[in-house]
C-alpha cells in the first residue's frame, strides 16, 4: 500500500490546475484570448493574469514572502477588475511569464514551508491561514477558473477538455445539441463547438 503525502498531493491538484488554464490559451489568436465571451466580460488572457494576480498575493504577503512583482492594477486607483483583462499594451507573453513567475514563487513557497505553517490574509481581516488553508483555497480558485476557461474556449472554436486531445469526461458527447449560441447571443449550426459534441 502506498501512502500519499497531503503536501504532494495538494501540489499536484494545483499544478494540473495551472496547465489546464495555460493550455486553453494554446493555438488561438490575439484576438481570442481577449474576446471577452460573457456579459461580465470574462476571458482567456484575463482568467490568466488574475490567477497569476492571487498566486503571488496568497503564497507571498500571506506568509511574509514579497514576490518584488510590480502589479498597477492592485494600485488603490486602478480601474475595478483591472486584473481580469490586458491592455494592448500587455502581451500574451506579459501575462503567461507573470503566471510562470507566480507558479515559482508558490512553489518556493510551498516546498520551504510546512502545511501547518502561519500566515495572515490581509483582506480576510487579517485572519490567520495555514498554508494547507491557502493551497486548498487556490487549488479550488484555479479550477473554478479552469472551468470559466473551458467554457469560452469551447465557444471559441469547440476545444474541451483538461489538455490537448482530452474530451470532457474522457470521450464525446454525441447529439446533445443541435444549434449552439454564439457569442453575440446569435446561434451558430454545424459550428465547431457542434462538432467538438459529435
Amino acid at each position: 500500500m502506498t501512502l500519499h503525502d497531503p503536501k504532494r498531493d495538494l501540489h499536484r491538484y494545483l499544478r494540473t490546475a495551472r496547465e489546464a488554464i495555460v493550455w486553453k490559451l494554446d493555438g488561438l489568436s490575439e484576438y481570442d484570448i481577449r474576446r471577452p465571451l460573457t456579459p461580465t466580460g470574462t476571458n482567456l488572457l484575463g482568467l490568466v493574469k488574475d490567477l497569476a494576480s492571487v498566486e503571488l498575493a496568497y503564497f507571498g504577503p500571506t506568509f511574509g514572502r514579497p514576490h518584488n512583482e510590480l502589479l498597477p492594477w492592485d494600485a488603490d486607483d486602478a480601474e475595478p477588475n483591472a486584473d481580469m483583462w490586458a491592455p494592448a499594451d500587455e502581451s500574451r507573453e506579459d501575462v503567461l511569464g507573470l503566471y510562470h513567475r507566480a507558479w515559482a514563487h508558490a512553489d518556493a513557497t510551498i516546498e520551504a514551508l510546512p502545511l501547518d505553517a502561519k500566515g495572515h490574509v490581509a483582506w480576510w481581516d487579517d485572519c490567520e491561514v495555514t498554508l494547507q488553508r491557502i493551497m486548498l483555497h487556490m487549488t479550488a480558485e484555479a479550477n473554478r477558473h479552469a472551468g470559466h476557461a473551458d467554457i469560452v474556449r469551447e465557444l471559441i472554436d469547440g476545444t474541451v477538455g483538461m489538455r490537448k486531445g482530452q474530451h470532457q469526461h474522457g470521450r464525446r458527447r454525441q447529439g446533445v445539441v443541435s444549434e449552439v449560441p454564439g457569442p453575440a447571443g446569435g446561434l451558430r449550426q454545424g459550428s465547431a463547438a457542434q462538432e467538438a459534441l459529435d
